[in-house]
């Protein structure tokens, strides 16, 4: 009865701006009011000022012809491109090395927290003090001091270090080797190579279905790289086996044939990876020091040697830890990658800001950075999101 009593009591009345309901949606329409009218002073007042020192705005721009090169290119591309594919190139050169970059720094840093709680004394100390002299030092100097070995302690082309009976070599230009001739049926060795890598996903989800039903084992992983290197084999043999090379071979003052990788790339490529994996090796780490070590017993006591329990124990659980902070660590790398200006490797910036000397529309060009990295980061991020929760407990 008291209850009911509560309940049939009448509310008080308070006045409109006493309501923290009402008041609530009042400071929040004010403020989007306030943010969309700055917003607006601002793109009204930059687009008077363009037109007032006559500087061109807009898009058009990117439909114009280049007349610039880049020196490392993943698709076809030369001056007479546009601007558009310009900026396209340097998109996937970005790319290029963040994602290699990614995986490079995953599993030396792994490799290097595990090796930070080695039983072993000096390959404890070995990883400490990798990790201490990369994590305290600027990424920008390791660039420059990983530029100036490579250009410095390699020797020009006419001098080039002959390896793997003289098929590759290297200079102060880049690591020239050997690559097959265009083929039609490359295209079908490529799809069949993914058909096998998801067919050895599948596979080793199957077996896993399996093994928690049954507890038999199953060998997913010798399995899994037979089916995904073994299916384009099968085509590859298929198609009559071509195998026409173009070498690298010295005229004049530099090698043609074959393909190089850049100096600046791999300057990049080294310093992104060993730079970053300083910092995963200490996620790594704590990760695995925020088991309780009755994982570590449990193991011991199951008959697993160090390997395996760090394999099938402390690393599948420590995951959950692991996780959330490496994808910071994935979009530094992405983020650092735009240093590669310093040395001179073409990635996204450094095409930019030669579209921006030659066309004068800095506003446009920088945009067009922001959304990239702002898109690429939002799908390492989501990806990163779903990877957590896929791991993460589940409550029964």
């Amino acid at each position: 009865m008291a209850v009911e009593a509560l309940n049939s009591a009448p509310r008080v009345k308070v006045a409109p701006w006493n309501d923290p309901v009402i008041r609530g949606w009042v400071f929040q329409i004010v403020v989007v009011g306030l943010v969309g009218l700055l917003a607006w002073y601002l793109v009204s007042n930059t687009i008077e000022n363009l037109e007032r020192q006559k500087i061109a705005s807009g898009f058009h721009y990117l439909e114009r012809e280049a007349g610039f090169e880049i020196g490392d290119t993943m698709i076809e591309y030369s001056p007479a491109s546009t601007y558009a594919r310009a900026i396209f190139v340097g998109l996937l050169n970005t790319l290029k090395v963040s994602i290699l970059g990614v995986i490079m720094a995953t599993i030396l840093g792994t490799l290097l927290g595990v090796g930070r709680l080695s039983s072993n004394w000096l390959l404890a100390k070995i990883c400490e003090w990798y990790v201490e002299a990369f994590r305290n030092v600027p990424l920008l100097l390791w660039l420059f001091l990983f530029y100036k070995l490579i250009s410095e302690a390699f020797p020009g082309p006419r001098q080039a270090i002959g390896l793997l009976f003289d098929t590759v070599f290297l200079s102060n230009r880049g690591i020239y080797f050997p690559v097959p001739l265009a083929n039609p049926a490359f295209t079908w060795i490529g799809l069949a190579f993914l058909i096998g890598i998801a067919a050895a996903f599948v596979m080793h989800r199957w077996a896993k279905k399996r093994q928690d039903a049954t507890g038999k084992p199953f060998p997913s992983i010798s399995a899994g790289f037979g089916v995904a290197l073994g299916l384009p084999i099968l085509v590859w043999l298929v198609a009559g086996a071509p195998h026409h090379m173009s070498w690298p071979q010295l005229k004049g003052f530099n090698f043609d044939g074959g393909s190089v990788i850049q100096p600046e790339f791999i300057a990049l490529l080294l310093g992104l990876v060993l730079y970053t994996s300083a910092f995963v090796a200490e996620i790594v780490r704590s990760g695995i020091l925020a088991l309780h070590k009755g994982q570590s017993e449990a193991a011991a006591a199951l008959g697993l040697s160090r390997g395996q329990a760090m394999r099938l124990v402390l690393l599948p659980q420590a995951l959950r830890v692991i996780v959330p902070p490496m994808t910071s660590q994935y979009l530094n790398i992405t983020k650092n990658s735009s240093l590669a200006i310093a040395i001179g490797y073409p990635d996204l910036v450094a095409s930019i800001n030669v579209t921006i000397n030659q066309t004068g529309q800095a506003i446009e060009n920088v945009l067009i950075i922001m959304a990239a990295y702002l898109s690429v980061s939002l799908s390492i991020s989501a990806f990163m999101n779903w990877y957590n929760k896929r791991i993460a407990l589940r409550e029964r």
